[in-house]
């Protein structure tokens, strides 16, 4: 990689990674099923299709009722011979009075159908029994997703970003925050959207039923990188799930080989431990993502795979991949942003 560095020219080499993105986009797609509110894989998210089937099934009963009597209609005057006579002009305003009343009484009650199986609707969402149920944080940046998992007491136990992990059957608690400005949570094969809106709390309740990685987003536009803020959510069997949180929990794991040992040095004496934070050491920043198993993550950033060239483009100029990104460009030789990219690979 050092090879690679020093001869092609640093804006060439960036040209190259961001073709490689494009070409491993679908790639990256292909790791998460797709948003799909019509194939829901929690309780949630299944009686909120089942309430769309139920509005589908109105509507288009109406909107036929509507065309057929417009058709009758039609087909009637044109089969008249004549203008009508007094009496049955009369007669079909009295008709059509009485149709349009019932009409209206018909249209009511299907609304008032549709307002009960709405509010009953939102009651089972939020009926869903949390007394054994994970607890988690989720903050919304400009423009990435911060988690904090918390313990039986109440206290954070580790911290990740963007990939949201969950036991399948558990039910899960997610406090929601933003720190900026309005964000909206929304897993459309789990459950319904949710705003995070700066200094006023709240949460959401959810429930996977089957494993699988789902695609997330954020729903409300937060500025210039919005369609770029989305995170994974990986509903796995509740021995998968312990065995992930129980790596999760440990510290990052010491340099074993001398390039990562000397990556760590680097990490630890350039702007990256301002901003992050890696459990263990002394980098203890708070700005950006915890990284202390950066290197188990599937993406950097929310948006990149995570692969050594990827994460050495993203850290020369990520203003390249996320523009108006917080994070500053770091300028670091050739060597160093190797042994730099060497260590974080080992943070698994």
């Amino acid at each position: 990689m050092a090879t690679l560095l020093s001869v092609v020219p640093r804006m060439e080499f960036l040209r190259r990674i961001a073709t490689g993105v494009a070409l491993g986009a679908p790639v990256l797609l292909r790791s998460a099923e797709l948003p799909d509110t019509a194939r829901p894989a929690g309780v949630q998210a299944a009686r909120i299709l089942d309430l769309w089937y139920l509005t589908l099934a109105e509507c288009g009963l109406v909107f036929a009722a509507i065309l057929l009597v417009l058709t009758l209609a039609i087909w009637r005057g044109a089969r008249r011979a004549g203008p009508p006579s007094t009496d049955e002009a009369a007669a079909h305003a009295g008709r059509s009075k009485r149709a349009v009343a019932g009409a209206t009484a018909v249209c009511a009650v299907l609304l008032a159908g549709l307002l009960a199986a709405d509010v009953w609707t939102d009651r089972l969402l939020s009926r869903i029994p949390t007394g054994d149920a994970l607890h988690i944080e989720m903050i919304g940046h400009q423009w990435w997703w911060e988690l904090r998992y918390r313990g039986a007491d109440g206290r954070v136990v580790f911290a990740a970003a963007n990939e949201l992990h969950i036991p399948v059957g558990r039910p899960v608690v997610i406090s929601l925050a933003s720190v900026d400005v309005i964000h909206s949570f929304w897993v459309p094969n789990l459950h319904g959207k949710k705003d995070l809106v700066p200094g006023r709390a709240s949460r959401i309740s959810l429930r996977a039923d089957r494993a699988g990685v789902f695609r997330g987003q954020c729903a409300e536009f937060c500025g210039l990188e919005h369609a770029l803020m989305a995170f994974s959510l990986t509903a796995a069997a509740p021995g998968d799930y312990a065995a992930w949180e129980a790596r999760q929990r440990a510290p990052a794991p010491t340099p074993a080989t001398e390039d990562a040992k000397r990556g760590e040095r680097i990490f630890q004496a350039s702007n990256c431990a301002q901003c992050h934070s890696v459990r263990g050491t002394q980098a203890a920043g708070s700005l950006g993502p915890d990284l202390t198993h950066l290197g188990s993550r599937s993406t950097i950033a929310g948006t990149l795979p995570n692969e050594p060239g990827l994460l050495a483009a993203w850290i020369l100029a990520p203003q390249s991949f996320k523009p108006g990104t917080s994070m500053p460009s770091s300028r670091l030789p050739p060597d160093d942003l190797r042994l730099l990219v060497s260590y974080l690979g080992t943070l698994q």
